[in-house]
């Protein structure tokens, strides 16, 4: 299968600079409206397709954000490998404004959001219990190594429904459960990714201390709008060396995830919905014997 990288751009990455012979392309999902349109072009001759999580101007909250949408158009371009690149707030001392962590673990704290394309009539449970795509992580990984970027490797990303940001107590409870950084966008993002059997990996992006911090009580637009522009050039260079480096064809994901469907599904033949199938033809195609993936 040949590989097509995916990469969602967070708060303040509404473009993707180095993106060659681009088109913008508005795909149809019939899970309603994604964020945007897509950016499909390619970088190093590997194909890349960019989607603006909150939209161009930052139109979307993260409430607000149609996340099964993104993924099923992700999906219908053929994405195989996506990246989330997504601020959040640091609830480590050493993980300072500016650092990039791979997060292996995420804890959804979310309780608006639709977080699966199954349900009544096709339920499917996929396991979530290592929720990031180690061989994408480690090609990350080592993409930063090469651009002499620093990059915690590993760390539990919380995520909260927001808007607003947490308040003292969430954010000390959050930071004494050993959790690394708190965002508002990666739930259920990467469950909906695992669903679409997408390899998932994120790169969070450290813009503060959320906060607990005793310097940093009082979070900012601003100051994250600050970093994030620092950030700039770092984030370009990380994705230009990684689809460079990154295999032409679609690598087995050794935990699975592109394959996480084949032991999901319970629902029985004769008891599904052909609505809801009919839905499932990006997403779940394979094990459907509707449109390939």
């Amino acid at each position: 299968m040949k590989a097509v990288l995916g990469i969602i751009g967070g708060s303040g990455i509404y473009d993707l600079p180095g993106l060659h012979n681009v088109r913008e392309q508005r795909i149809a999902s019939p899970w309603g409206e994604p964020s945007g349109a897509l950016r499909i072009g390619d970088i190093g001759g590997l194909p890349v397709v960019f989607l603006p999580r909150h939209d161009k101007g930052h139109r979307l909250s993260p409430s607000d954000i149609n996340y099964r949408a993104n993924i099923d158009v992700l999906k219908r371009a053929g994405v195989t490998d996506l990246v989330s690149l997504s601020a959040c707030g640091s609830l480590k001392d050493d993980l300072a404004p500016g650092t990039f962590v791979l997060v292996d673990q995420f804890v959804d704290r979310t309780y608006k959001r639709e977080n699966s394309f199954f349900g009544r009539g096709l339920v499917a449970h996929v396991s979530m219990a290592h929720p990031v795509a180690p061989l994408l992580r480690k090609r990350l990984g080592e993409a930063a190594l090469i651009e002499k970027i620093p990059a915690h490797w590993g760390g539990t990303y919380v995520c909260i429904e927001g808007p607003q940001f947490s308040t003292y107590a969430e954010s000390m409870t959050y930071k004494e459960l050993g959790y690394s950084v708190i965002g508002m966008t990666n739930m259920p993002e990467a469950k909906l990714a695992r669903e679409a059997e997408i390899c998932y990996a994120t790169v969070a992006m450290v813009t503060d201390y959320d906060c607990w911090h005793p310097d940093h009580d009082a979070v900012t637009v601003q100051d994250i709008v600050g970093v994030l522009r620092s950030n700039s050039d770092a984030v370009q260079r990380l994705v230009a060396r990684l689809a460079r480096d990154f295999p032409r064809e679609h690598k087995a994901c050794p935990i699975g995830s592109d394959r996480a469907l084949d032991t999901a599904l319970i629902t029985q033949p004769e008891a599904r919905d052909p609505l809801l199938l009919a839905k499932l033809d990006a997403v779940a195609g394979r094990v459907l014997g509707g449109k390939p993936a």
